[in-house]
């Protein structure tokens, strides 16, 4: 495996998403990791918001045609991709109608109002993974920025575990802004078991009110390394970091300064 490749698994990207903090770190890390020697590779979900025509999105149809079973539901996965410039970074678009077409009633962007986002998380986290596997492109580093990936450590620790794919990969997770402002559906537990996810392991998870905080947590519960890049992390979750005795990186170690994610992802792979 070579060491150098980073695959990111972000919630928001510009230019594809309005440009703001969240989306421009999206594009910007990659971009200088891929300066300091890194071969990076990037995956977000395609939604209904993003311009597939201004950003030169195509379907790969080698990629697609997956059905992902969720709920005893099966949805196809269809898969673009486009090369930001001008650094030329793959980027791929997890898609699907059920999941990610624009809806009237979504409140921005990212749709974090919708009544099924855990069920988008979780068709994002076995998209990227499957797509990945195909790819036959063994990363080093995961890197997963955002409530929209915080299943996705969980899935590369369980479903995925054996896959030769992310055999020693570090799983690093990044707390950043941005709230699920809809309500998550009780039963995700019920999903993530058909998953073969175990419930004991996941036990201190159930009864308690399914929110951002809670999914931020079941990816610290499974991941490598935090970075808490947000000026005002939750307390809670910042010492649940640390009583799992994770790395971790505070957001005035890291704003605008690659060397310290640099010295970072060495740190857990040397």
């Amino acid at each position: 495996m070579p060491d150098n490749r980073i695959l990111f698994v972000s919630q928001e990207i510009a230019p594809y998403l309005p440009k703001n903090e969240i989306s421009t770190l999206g594009r910007e890390l990659p971009k200088a990791m891929q300066a300091k020697g890194y071969e990076p590779r990037i995956f977000m979900p395609k939604y209904g918001t993003v311009n597939e025509r201004r950003n030169q999105l195509h379907e790969v149809i080698r990629l697609s045609g997956l059905n992902i079973v969720i709920d005893d539901a099966d949805h196809p996965l269809i898969l673009k991709v486009a090369s930001m410039q001008p650094s030329r970074i793959q980027v791929y678009f997890v898609d699907n109608d059920d999941y990610f077409q624009k809806l009237d009633e979504d409140a921005d962007p990212v749709g974090s109002n919708r009544d099924d986002n855990d069920e988008r998380a979780i068709f994002f986290a076995r998209g990227t993974m499957e797509t990945v596997k195909k790819l036959r492109w063994e990363p080093k580093i995961i890197h997963c920025s955002g409530w929209m990936t915080a299943l996705s450590p969980m899935y590369l620790r369980r479903m995925y575990a054996d896959d030769s794919s992310f055999a020693g990969a570090k799983i690093v997770y990044s707390v950043i802004p941005g709230e699920i402002t809809g309500k998550l559906d009780p039963r995700i537990f019920e999903k993530l078991h058909t998953d073969g996810m175990n419930p004991e392991e996941i036990k201190e998870f159930t009864g308690i009110n399914p929110d951002t905080s809670m999914m931020h947590r079941l990816a610290l519960r499974y991941c490598d390394a935090a970075i808490f890049a947000t000026d005002n992390p939750d307390p809670a979750l910042v010492e649940y970091a640390r009583e799992r005795n994770l790395p971790m990186l505070m957001n005035n170690e890291v704003a605008d300064n690659p060397d310290a994610y640099d010295n970072f992802y060495k740190t857990l792979t040397d």
